[in-house]
């Protein structure tokens, strides 16, 4: 699918769309089941967040585990923002560089998605993307050659640098894909890490930011091979 996105405005073409409603459909006959199988459909947009291990405590996990996906979802990045658990390695500005040119890798070389937005926080990653491999495929290799070339980088001599799960989030509209855009690049300023999306780095946002010498979009940063 091809979209077209700036800052605050994301246009769907109306087959986009047509497939998002036929997916709502197959959706709520799926909800009406006592036992919701973990389901993403194909060629509409995925929101998805995964962390480094170790960063949200036991102890809420526990407490968090009679409810809702969202809500879980919602008090562990609440978690996250605060940094006050775990390691910080994506940080680290070569982990985060490498981290930005792996997702673009993934987007213009391997074509594993269309990429449409992402932030790199100290401890997690947002993305959102529309697959053309399955989920898993991709989070296995994103998982897999950012968590080798960061341990490499910072020196670690650690089992697992990720966390096993993610959690995503297939989008239902037009609407909802502009909200969680939003939502992706405004983490920096709502965590205290940045004035205004444009001044995190580590995110989408960054390439709207005019120079002295360049008004228009830059293009994407170069990729190294992965």
């Amino acid at each position: 699918m091809k979209l077209t996105h700036s800052v605050g405005r994301t246009v769907l073409p109306s087959a986009a769309l047509t497939r998002m409603l036929r997916c709502k459909e197959i959706e709520d006959r799926i909800n009406s089941r006592r036992r919701l199988p973990h389901w993403v459909p194909e060629a509409v947009p995925v929101f998805v967040t995964w962390r480094l291990a170790g960063t949200v405590p036991r102890a809420m996990e526990s407490r968090n585990k009679q409810t809702s996906a969202g809500e879980r979802f919602a008090l562990a990045d609440g978690e996250l923002d605060k940094a006050s658990s775990g390691p910080v390695w994506l940080a680290d500005q070569r982990v985060a560089h490498m981290m930005i040119e792996a997702l673009h890798y993934g987007a213009h070389v391997r074509r594993f998605y269309d990429l449409h937005a992402y932030v790199v926080m100290p401890n997690h990653v947002h993305v959102v993307c529309e697959p053309t491999v399955s989920l898993p495929r991709i989070l296995q290799w994103l998982k897999g050659v950012t968590a080798k070339r960061a341990k490499r980088l910072l020196g670690l001599d650690v089992k697992a640098f990720w966390q096993d799960e993610s959690y995503d989030h297939w989008v239902r509209s037009e609407r909802e894909l502009q909200r969680i855009i939003r939502y992706v690049e405004w983490n920096p300023v709502k965590a205290g890490l940045a004035d205004c999306i444009e001044d995190w780095p580590w995110s989408s946002a960054h390439l709207t930011k005019p120079s002295a010498s360049q008004t228009a979009r830059p293009s994407a940063p170069r990729v190294s091979n992965f």
